[in-house]
């Protein structure tokens, strides 16, 4: 947190010269009771001095003060404020390795759960795209604020053949930016735009046109990061052939989606069973969707000095019918 006028900040001073103020009164009225001989009206005033409760209305006091004080300097702090014109890519492999089931009930099963819960934490504001690849990529869902348009989207996923994951990067990156141009919103050198793609691939590349590293860069070039979910185990398979069904190994490749991630200035996770997706999706749709943005926030020191002005008063009254 910081101040935008800081010289207002020694109006703090009052506090400590008031405090002082109220202990030279109270030692003034200790030694004026000590020429009471009525001992029971010296008792009350012994039991007075004894309660800490007097003093509760001051430190009150105090605290409204210096809360005050603080709000003449205009204190601002960086708070997560919702993103303005912000869009969300889906970006979904659905390549036949997609199929595995060491993510149950399969891998991209659990990834469209993942997504349908990602949907739930996001501000309805969000708009959201859904971009599917195998061999080509398929837009699916141009981004919207009609998430249910998505969730329905998700529904008609199916795993298909080869992995065409730099040719899907490049589709998704060209959603996004046409998207956000139709706002009137467009890429500035050095910063990102308030777009991200959320990947959700086993990172094995073995189609396409486009190597995944060539699509990250065309990503950079814009301002649009990725955040890469790598899903799967390395003990993963599926059934091929007929009659005889041997099982194919489809290990994940975490590499592949790191190297995304790390180009565009996103983040990487690796996603080994149904629990841990969610729980990287429960994150995401609490970080994406939102932004850091310094604030200015006198507004709610003077409310708090308001209500611990209140509080002074009232508590003066119940303990000793005044301020100490």
């Amino acid at each position: 947190m910081s101040f935008s006028s800081p010289l207002l900040l020694l109006a703090l001073l009052v506090v400590p010269a008031i405090f002082a103020y109220a202990l030279a009164i109270d030692r003034r009225r200790s030694r004026y009771a000590v020429a009471f001989t009525n001992l029971e009206v010296l008792a009350a005033v012994v039991d007075r001095r004894r309660s800490w409760r007097r003093w509760i209305p001051l430190a009150l006091l105090l605290l409204a003060l210096a809360t005050a004080a603080a709000a003449l300097a205009r204190p601002n702090a960086k708070l997560s404020v919702p993103e303005g014109n912000g869009t969300v890519i889906f970006l979904v492999d659905v390549s036949g390795s997609m199929s595995a089931r060491d993510l149950e009930p399969t891998r991209l099963d659990a990834a469209v759960n993942a997504m349908r819960i990602f949907l739930d934490r996001i501000p309805s504001s969000l708009k959201v795209g859904l971009v599917s690849f195998s061999s080509v990529p398929h837009v699916l869902a141009p981004p919207t604020a009609d998430h249910q348009l998505v969730r329905d989207q998700l529904g008609y996923l199916a795993p298909e053949t080869a992995t065409a994951l730099g040719d899907g990067l490049a589709a998704a990156v060209k959603l996004a930016v046409s998207s956000l141009a139709r706002a009137g919103v467009h890429h500035q050198p050095g910063h990102y735009l308030p777009a991200a793609i959320v990947l959700e691939s086993d990172g094995a590349q073995n189609g396409g046109s486009l190597q995944p590293q060539q699509g990250a860069r065309r990503a950079r070039a814009v301002g649009v990061r990725v955040y890469g979910v790598a899903l799967g185990t390395p003990s993963g398979s599926i059934s091929s052939g007929v009659g005889n069904i041997s099982p194919v190994g489809v290990p994940p490749d975490p590499a592949v989606v790191r190297a995304i991630a790390k180009i565009t200035g996103g983040r990487a996770y690796a996603a080994r069973d149904a629990a841990r997706l969610t729980s990287i999706y429960k994150s995401l749709g609490s970080s994406i969707s939102h932004k850091t943005e310094r604030r200015e926030i006198t507004s709610w020191f003077a409310a708090a000095a308001a209500v611990l002005l209140l509080g002074a008063v009232g508590a003066g009254r119940i303990v000793a019918g005044r301020l100490p």
